[in-house]
Parts: C-alpha cells; structure tokens; sequence
C-alpha cells in the first residue's frame, strides 16, 4: 500500500463531483485528499485525488475513471515530477503574550503568514507541502495543547517545467 495521486480533467458540470466521489465510497476505496477547482477553461475542472491503495487496486480505479463519462483525462501523476501544495489555516487560541510573540517567531522562521489576530488568538496561513504541513500541526500542538484549530485544503498539484528539461 501506497500512497497514489492522480490528476482528473472533468466536465465542469453539476453533480460531477458526487458522481466521482460516488465511485470511490460505491467500490470502498478511501480518498485521502481531493481538490476540484476550475480550470484555464471555464467548461473544465481539475480534480487532484490522493489515496491510498495497492497496485492492483490503483489499475481498477484509474480504469473505472476513464470510462467514466464526464472524465475527460486521467494522468497518473504518482510518479512524475510534480509541484505540490496544501493550504492550511491554524487558530492558535488562549495565548499570553509571551506565546503570541513565540507564534509570530515560528511563523518567520518556517515561513508562514500570521493573517489575523487579537489581544489572544492568531491565525496562520501556511502553503506548503503536506509533509511540511504536518509537522507545523504536530510543532504547535506540542506547544499549545488543546488549543489549535485546524482547517485543511487539500493538495493541488500541477506537472513540473524545468525538473524534465534539466
């Protein structure tokens, strides 16, 4: 088992979307992440689907997609060189001062954006990796216990220029 990604053209139409998830729950196959956004084409969507599965499983699933009517293109972008962002929103609540001004220094040093705060609760913005994602969640729920909320966007990814010319 693996973790696998796959990049959906789709039909920007209504119920695509349920029509799509609706394979994966109909078959039991776990969607970890899904993103669907418009595309440079108003009648197209992109949808990124990360899940995990065997090799066997991912063939099935990839082939259920492509008959799929309103799937206009299936790539398998598991093992291509991609660029691969989550967007990811922390509310660190109840803090002191002191803790405020820690917050404001992590968020320099790992790169975040502090968006919005108050005399005792600051949200953060985060455009990173996952991977990175992750460990900003588990850094400040050591820190702050019981007092984060967090809000996940998924990943969107988008095929490589330079990594295949170089």
């Amino acid at each position: 088992m693996k973790k696998r990604w796959i990049s959906l053209f789709v039909e920007n139409e209504i119920g695509v979307l349920a029509r799509i998830s609706g394979l994966f729950s109909s078959k039991a196959y776990n969607v970890d992440s899904l993103t669907v956004g418009e595309s440079e084409d108003p009648t197209v969507s992109r949808m990124t689907i990360c899940l995990t599965s065997d090799d066997k499983t991912f063939e099935q699933i990839k082939k259920q997609l492509n008959r799929s009517v309103e799937v206009i293109k299936v790539v398998d972008i598991t093992e291509l060189a991609v660029h691969m962002k989550e967007i990811l929103f922390v509310k660190v609540n109840h803090c002191t001062e002191k803790e405020k001004d820690e917050v404001f220094r992590i968020a320099q040093v790992f790169r975040f954006d502090v968006i919005d705060y108050n005399k005792n609760t600051i949200l953060l913005q985060c455009v990173q990796s996952a991977d990175k994602n992750d460990d900003i969640i588990r850094l400040l729920n050591r820190m702050f216990v019981n007092r984060i909320e967090v809000v996940r966007g998924g990943n969107v990814a988008i095929e490589s220029i330079s990594m295949n010319d170089r």
